[in-house]
């Protein structure tokens, strides 16, 4: 890429975590794949799964797999409750880990084969300030004077 050319935008994967939720009333993840899709981003798959370590876990690994996707939102099962598994089916995949968290919900973000993966609470409120506060601009390659985005085609560098 020349000096002067900005990497283009993400392609991204939404999946929202939930026992209680369809794709009818999933608030969360159509927040975020229209916020993406509105900032540019090309959003190459939404799924929604239940609170189920493994499922989460095969479907997270099956993107950061695909070569495609270079960016994996999960939204759900961050709280502390006993059904709240997203961390825990996810962590394990991470080469790298971006610290982050808040009481009672326990977000992350961090770095699996090259993929940013950013899991943001379920509520469609968190998933908008996660989105507006952090995200947005992190996965904007114009953003200035820094952004994660611009360092995607690094991150499969060994």
């Amino acid at each position: 890429m020349a000096p002067d050319e900005q990497p283009a935008s993400p392609h991204i994967a939404v999946l929202t975590v939930s026992d209680s939720r369809t794709t009818d009333t999933d608030g969360s993840g159509r927040f975020l794949a229209g916020a993406a899709a509105e900032a540019g981003h090309i959003v190459v798959e939404r799924a929604l799964l239940r609170d189920d370590k493994y499922a989460i876990r095969a479907k997270v690994a099956e993107w950061i797999a695909d070569e495609l996707v270079e960016v994996v939102l999960p939204t759900g099962g961050t709280g502390i409750t006993g059904r709240d598994v997203t961390p825990e089916a996810v962590a394990p995949l991470l080469d790298k880990e971006i610290a982050g968290s808040a009481i009672a919900r326990r977000a992350f973000g961090g770095i699996a084969n090259g993929t940013l993966v950013f899991a943001l609470p379920g509520s469609t409120s968190a998933c908008r300030t996660g989105w507006s506060k952090i995200l947005r601009e992190q996965l904007d390659p114009g953003h200035e004077p820094c952004n994660l985005a611009s360092l995607l085609p690094r991150l499969r560098e060994r």
